[in-house]
């Protein structure tokens, strides 16, 4: 039988090309997005998050075999604190009892390679220990302090997710239930969120001094969806807490040694 998959962020961008690719496999793929989607709702929101399951349920039959987190914004703005942290982390829990009947469950998230970045330890925090209110008023305050502390709310939001991911992949409910929990790490991937820092020459040659890709340069979502769809397949059997970059380079170059 074809693997059913959910994928969030579905309307564009990795999402979106990972939506395509899963169905040139022959997968029944189910999008969720705030629009243009199979299930069309609002992860930055409690009741968004709520209706994602009912959704999902009923047009799955109440089965999946595979959740990919892919849902995610990078503007400086407190909102992204909950769709890219607490909307992922909602997704993966919610989404997780409709695995546990398939023969082979699979789940990936989408961090990022600004987890490299220094983050802000107040938002940080807030975020590990779950609390959306706190993290929500601190990233208010991060944009009220002007654009280079706002800057700092997408990183620590991957940052937090990395370690969501790590904290919890080799725990009962994922890998006791025979469920690989993993994430990708993308450098700059050529979407529309990445859109107007990538629209001139001067745009790109400064953020390639932030975030060097010495590997082929900046990426185009397929190379991203390619390897979610590896993540997600039956031959993904051992991987379990992964942050998976794949970004040109970035991590090796602002890295080095470092393996973590």
């Amino acid at each position: 039988m074809p693997r059913t998959s959910v994928v969030t962020g579905a309307a564009s961008g990795i999402g979106k090309a990972t939506c395509d690719l899963l169905r040139e496999h022959g997968q029944q793929v189910i999008g969720v997005d705030l629009h243009d989607a199979d299930v069309t709702v609002d992860l930055a929101t409690a009741s968004g998050r709520a209706t994602l399951l009912g959704e999902v349920t009923a047009l799955s039959g109440g089965s999946i075999d595979a959740v990919l987190a892919v849902a995610g914004s990078a503007a400086p703005v407190a909102v992204t604190a909950a769709v890219n942290f607490f909307g992922t982390v909602a997704t993966l829990e919610t989404l997780r009892p409709l695995l546990l009947s398939s023969p082979a469950p699979r789940a990936v998230a989408v961090s990022s390679m600004a987890a490299l970045f220094e983050p802000d330890d107040t938002l940080l925090a807030a975020f590990l220990e779950g609390d959306e209110e706190r993290a929500l008023t601190r990233a208010a305050e991060l944009v009220d302090a002007g654009p280079e502390q706002a800057n700092l709310i997408y990183g620590t939001t991957k940052r937090a997710l990395s370690r969501w991911i790590r904290r919890n992949a080799a725990t009962p409910p994922w890998a006791g239930a025979s469920i690989p929990l993993n994430a990708v790490a993308p450098g700059v991937v050529l979407t529309p969120m990445t859109a107007e820092m990538t629209g001139t020459v001067e745009a790109r040659n400064q953020l390639a001094q932030m975030v060097p890709m010495p590997l082929n340069g900046f990426i185009e979502p397929i190379a991203v969806a390619r390897l979610l769809a590896w993540l997600t397949s039956e031959e993904n059997t051992h991987l379990c807490g992964q942050i998976v970059y794949i970004d040109g380079g970035s991590d090796v170059v602002l890295r080095g040694d470092s393996t973590w």
